[in-house]
């Protein structure tokens, strides 16, 4: 089963950025759809972004639209979230998740069937 590992997640000030990277553990990551997550303290886990399986879509949560991209690279079985102009907003425990690639889901996190263990983001005004 594939493994998901987030990566890049630490502390920056308001209109800093981060780069977040998820690592998959097998090849098949390429046939995945591909999410970001996020869950904030007391509040429900909540849609960032998502990528087809392709890479020829992309789908953004309205509140990051425009400050965020996500992008993969299946060559090297890794998606990653860059993020600019952070905002204290944004401070949450950030997840990847990977759902399969004919699903057309992307913003249900029910949908998505593997999940990576998170990383903190942290944005300090």
């Amino acid at each position: 089963q594939v493994q998901l590992v987030e990566s890049g997640g630490g502390l920056v000030q308001a209109g800093g950025s981060l780069r977040l990277s998820c690592a998959a553990s097998e090849h098949t990551f390429s046939t995945y759809n591909m999410g970001w997550f996020r869950q904030a303290p007391g509040k429900e886990r909540e849609f960032v972004a998502a990528i087809s399986w392709s890479g020829d879509d992309t789908y953004y949560a309205d509140s990051v639209k425009g400050r965020f991209t996500i992008s993969r690279d299946n060559a090297k079985k890794t998606v990653y979230l860059q993020m600019n102009n952070l905002k204290p907003e944004d401070t949450a425990v950030y997840y990847c998740a990977a759902q399969s690639g004919y699903s057309r889901a992307y913003v249900d996190p029910i949908r998505y069937d593997l999940w990576g263990q998170g990383t903190q983001v942290t944005v300090s005004s």
